[in-house]
């Protein structure tokens, strides 16, 4: 029996590319309180692999998780967004 992995999929927004085959994606989300019920923001930066050096900064993109490409790599950039 095939044991399929899901990998998780986020949406962020380049914030840099100057290192050389990686981007820094910023991701937001709406995270609510548990006991007061108010919604509020939550931003968290991933370094994403980009093998062709092709996102710039300010593009919006999927990004994977995959295996460990580097000591703080574990996510891959899979598409622009329109």
């Amino acid at each position: 029996m095939e044991n399929k992995v899901i990998k998780r999929k986020l949406e962020g927004e380049v914030t840099s590319d100057k290192m050389d085959k990686t981007v820094s994606v910023l991701v937001t989300s709406v995270k609510t309180h548990s006991k007061y019920k108010k919604q509020y923001k939550s931003s968290k930066k991933y370094k994403a692999h980009d093998e062709n050096n092709e996102y710039k900064v300010g593009d919006k993109v999927t990004i994977q998780e995959c295996r460990p490409i580097s000591r703080d790599k574990r996510w891959r950039v899979i598409k622009k967004v329109k």
